[in-house]
């Protein structure tokens, strides 16, 4: 039988939060989701993770206070879902999601929601794996989707009007970024050194706060990509991968 972990205030100093692994560049960004996930528990966050050493977790809270520009009600978002490596095809990620939706049930919720996408993208859940447990597209923008779980009538809940137009007013490329994710501080330094020797001007704009999150302009705020005010991509971008994108 699989053994999950729950984090608490009690036990995360000492337990690791599985994406950035014993990888030293990447201390500062674990510390940073680490003081994120504190914050965050007194407001219903949820963070499970098998008692192994892998990606294999699943994150969610509920959507009033979830970081992400999404309107609803008494409704759980789910962050991320990953199941990495050797632990695949084991029933995991069955066992992690069935916990999440027992979870949401137990807190009275009136259902579960997750973002995903009509073809397979990165950092995104698998349609399908959630279609098959009942989850429906509620609202869509463009190709990605939210899909919801509904466990009552209410309403379901609605992506905000300002994450629709997937653009900004800036032209120069532009990051959104956020603690959320530990590999992000590391690379935001990285492409400031990186655009300071080469002259090049790249915005960095820090979602930092639960307005801002709920306010960004696009449905990723993790990290988010614009170029000439358009959005480009979710992909967390080092020196290297920016030189190829911009080519």
């Amino acid at each position: 039988m699989n053994e999950y972990i729950n984090l608490t205030l009690e036990n995360i100093e000492h337990e690791h939060i599985c994406c950035a692994i014993g990888d030293r560049k990447h201390k500062e960004g674990v510390e940073n989701k680490k003081e994120w996930l504190k914050r965050k528990q007194k407001e219903g966050h949820v963070f499970r993770k098998l008692n192994a050493r892998g990606k294999i977790f699943i994150e969610y809270e509920p959507i009033e206070t979830a970081w992400v520009p999404i309107n609803g009600k008494n409704y759980e978002y789910i962050y991320c879902l990953w199941v990495a490596g050797s632990f695949k095809g084991k029933g995991i990620a069955k066992e992690l999601l069935e916990y999440a939706i027992n979870d949401s049930k137990q807190k009275s919720m009136s259902g579960i929601c997750t973002l995903t996408s009509k073809k397979k993208k990165p950092f995104l859940g698998e349609k399908k794996f959630f279609e098959h447990y009942g989850f429906k597209v509620v609202d869509s923008i463009g190709e990605y989707e939210l899909l919801a779980l509904q466990f009552d009538k209410n309403e379901t809940p609605k992506f905000r009007d300002n994450a629709r137009k997937m653009k900004i007013d800036e032209k120069d490329f532009t990051i959104y970024y956020s603690p959320a994710c530990p590999y992000v501080e590391y690379e935001v330094k990285e492409l400031t050194a990186y655009a300071k020797e080469n002259h090049i001007k790249i915005n960095f704009i820090k979602i930092d706060s639960l307005e801002k999150a709920k306010n960004a302009p696009c449905i990723f705020n993790n990290w988010a990509n614009f170029y000439q005010g358009e959005f480009v991509s979710n992909t967390i971008l080092n020196a290297n991968s920016f030189k190829k994108l911009i080519k």
